[in-house]
Parts: structure tokens; sequence; C-alpha cells
């Protein structure tokens, strides 16, 4: 139902700012300065500009796989020191080795994130660091469980994936644990945000609305009678102040060679 268009706009841009700043705040605790910078997916360059502030003399690498978001972050930056690659992170060769590799809210998205992990600290300088922010396992949590409420009720047996799955810190921690990377060099941190809407029918057709591709409709997913359930379910056991909530669930990762 969730798509990556829905993560570039509306109720999406907030939580990635607090991801954003969260990452930036972090990356200060550690008072290092940084040369050669490798960000990936800049999205609309929230993270660049706050990046180019705090080191302006670094060189960056910028990647992305979408050519609008290349071409947005491309008009509102100087030019100088920056170089711009269009592309899939998982696909490309890293040609250059870097001090600092940083990513906000984009390594869900990944297919082969064990893999992806291993290719880019294979291109960390000595004392290099990587460091991204991801969702986890538990965002929407309210939405599956609505909707595995909403099945039991009606006697549905057929699978409905209603939202987006991703992994659990745990999950990420055993991946650089199986990568043989050192856990003291290895920080792990998560939190939770929480989002309100006036129903569950105005989440849903938020999502709609930006184009996501919308599984809880007809012949795409849940059909209507299980939707109109879900919605049901979703209003009365997620009300907080005559609202309903939609909760993020966000992680940290930090690595350093």
């Amino acid at each position: 139902m969730f798509t990556k268009p829905f993560f570039y706009h509306g109720q999406y841009a907030k939580v990635q700012k607090v991801m954003g700043d969260t990452l930036l705040t972090q990356m200060q605790e550690q008072k290092k300065t940084y040369h050669n910078i490798l960000e990936i997916g800049c999205g609309t360059g929230y993270l660049t500009k706050k990046l180019r502030e705090m080191f302006p003399e670094a060189k960056m690498t910028l990647v992305d796989i979408a050519p609008g978001m290349i071409d947005y972050v491309k008009s509102t930056l100087p030019p100088e020191n920056m170089k711009f690659i269009c592309g899939d992170m998982e696909e490309l060769d890293v040609q250059d080795t870097y001090d600092l590799i940083i990513s906000n809210a984009t390594f869900q998205w990944f297919n082969q994130l064990e893999n992806t992990i291993q290719k880019l600290v294979a291109s960390l300088q000595s004392e290099g660091t990587l460091a991204f922010s991801t969702f986890g396992d538990d965002t929407f949590y309210e939405l599956h469980e609505a909707t595995n409420k909403a099945k039991i009720a009606l006697n549905r047996n057929k699978q409905v994936q209603p939202g987006p799955s991703f992994y659990s810190l745990d999950q990420i921690e055993d991946m650089f644990i199986g990568l043989g990377l050192n856990h003291n060099q290895t920080s792990f941190s998560e939190s939770y945000y929480k989002e309100h809407f006036n129903k569950c029918r105005e989440f849903l057709h938020a999502v709609k609305k930006i184009g996501a591709n919308n599984s809880l409709a007809g012949n795409h997913g849940m059909g209507v009678a299980l939707m109109k359930k879900v919605m049901e379910i979703y209003d009365q056991d997620y009300e907080e102040n005559n609202q309903v909530r939609a909760t993020y669930h966000t992680m940290f990762v930090s690595y350093r060679r």
C-alpha cells in the first residue's frame, strides 16, 4: 500500500526532518571534521544543506535514484565541490573512498541491505564513518494490527500486506555481526514519532492522494468490506485526543571503521 512516493510527501516530510536532525546531532557529538562525504538518497536536499553548513570545505557526492530529486538539489545548492549521481546505490560501483557515508530515510528501500552495507563499509577510509537512519518494523503498526483484527472479525484468511515490511533493529545488528564488524565501533538506537489524523480514512486518503499504490481498494487487496472494517477498528482502537495516530518507528546506526 505504501510506496516510495509517500515517503517523499506530506506528513513524511516532518518525520524525515526529525530523523535527519537526529542523525546530524549524533554526528556533531563525534566532534569530527569530514572532507569527502557520500550522501545516499539526497531527496530534496534537507540533509545535504545541513551537511554543507557543518562541513563547508568538504567534497560531497550525492546519490539519488530519482532524476527529479537530483535536478532539484542541483538548482538549490552552489556547484562547488559537489558531484551528483543519479542511480540505484545497490547497483552502483563505488569508485572513491569516503571519510563519511551518510543516508537519511533511504536504507529501508534496499533489497539487499546486508550486501550494500558491506560495500559501503569497504568504501570507508580508515577512521571513516557510516551513519544512517531508517524506518523500523513497527512503522504504521496500528494499520497492521487493525488489519489483523478485521480479518479475524470477518473470518478472512487471505494474505494481505497493508503496509511496509521493514527490518527490526535487532535484525540490522545481526547484519553487522554477520559481516564481522566490531560491535564496539557501532552504535544502534531507535525512537518513535507519531502523526495524527482526524480519522483512519484521512490517513489512507493522504496516501491515495499522493499517488501511492492503494492496496486497500477493490482488486488490489482487501476489498471494500474488509477495508471498512479496518477503518472502523483503527478509529476505535487508536484514538488520541479526538484524532487517530500513525506511528513511525525510526532507527539510527553509526559505524566507525
